[in-house]
């Protein structure tokens, strides 16, 4: 009896020995593939270290950098709950003010990404309120979708170009637009969560980056000849003077990543054809309280196609 416990623990330990080996292969493995899923669960790993709350940069920053990241973060925040009334998501916030910082964390051209919609990396030249606002619209959008629910990436995108009030693909905001929509007026204070649940449509390390933000792609303004050029050289829908539209859609948007990004990489105006979708949406449908109830119905089981038509 002796002699087979001794065996079955041999065994044992080879198998467990074997279970180890595997484990440090897989995560090995999710290191070098997924570099920027392993930076936001690990930043330190990285050699980031907190700079406040949930908020991770380079060691060795000056004082005025500090400063930058921190009114960045904060005026960002502040264009969520603004726009939300409150803010229920919490991301981690991983922020580069140099290239060799952003590449070590898995970055590439873009200037910001949202990792699996509840981490948010920002490269220097993306330490900017626009695209850290349009970067955790994604994560906030997807952490109110607590039902896994799906929206088209047309909508998530042009959502988080409206939500960051980026000058590019939207035209200024009236004081029509203001009573409409609700956005950008005195909200409650956000609140936060601490676990702000994982996105129905990831977006990883491995995903071509060049056209996952708003910061990527040339200016869209003058990509649609039909309209007449505005103050600023851009093009608005003729037959829309009261709207935000700069650029109006013209066929189907896309529907999901895959479809997104080529045909960002391809048409320099798709930021702002689903941007000027989303703006007319919201116009037509109470703004803010449109939105809260579309989310709802969402986690509620109705498919997003029944509930928005696209023009």
């Amino acid at each position: 009896m002796p002699s087979a416990r001794k065996k079955s623990r041999k065994l044992w330990t080879r198998v467990l020995a074997v279970l180890a080996a595997l484990l440090v292969a897989a995560l090995a493995g999710v290191v070098l593939a997924y570099p920027s899923l392993a930076a936001t669960t690990c930043p330190g790993c990285y050699g980031l270290i907190e700079l406040e709350g949930s908020v991770y940069t380079e060691d060795g920053l000056s004082d005025a950098q500090k400063a930058q990241v921190k009114r960045t973060v904060a005026e960002a925040r502040t264009r969520i709950t603004d726009f939300y009334g409150t803010r229920t998501s919490s991301p981690t916030l991983l922020v580069c003010m140099t290239e060799s910082c952003y590449e070590r964390i898995g970055g590439g051209k873009e200037r910001g990404i949202a990792v699996l919609n509840r981490a948010v990396m920002l490269s220097p030249r993306g330490v900017d309120t626009v695209i850290a606002s349009h970067e955790m619209s994604h994560v906030e959008l997807h952490t109110r979708l607590t039902s896994g629910a799906e929206v088209p990436q047309w909508f998530d995108e042009g959502l988080a170009v409206v939500v960051s009030d980026d000058a590019r693909y939207l035209a200024p905001e009236t004081a029509e637009d203001r009573g409409t929509t609700d956005a950008r007026q005195p909200a409650e204070d956000p609140g936060t969560t601490n676990d702000p649940g994982t996105a129905s449509t990831p977006r990883t390390a491995s995903t071509p980056r060049t056209t996952n933000d708003p910061g990527t792609t040339d200016d869209p303004r003058a990509a649609d000849d039909s309209g007449t050029a505005d103050g600023r050289g851009a093009v608005k829908d003729p037959g829309a003077a009261d709207d935000r539209c700069l650029v109006p859609p013209s066929g189907p948007l896309p529907v999901t990543l895959d479809e997104w990004l080529t045909a960002a990489s391809k048409d320099a105006g798709t930021y702002a054809k689903s941007a000027c979708q989303v703006a007319r949406w919201l116009r037509d449908n109470g703004g803010r309280a449109g939105l809260l109830s579309l989310i709802e119905r969402l986690n509620a089981g109705t498919p997003f196609a029944t509930l928005v038509k696209a023009s």
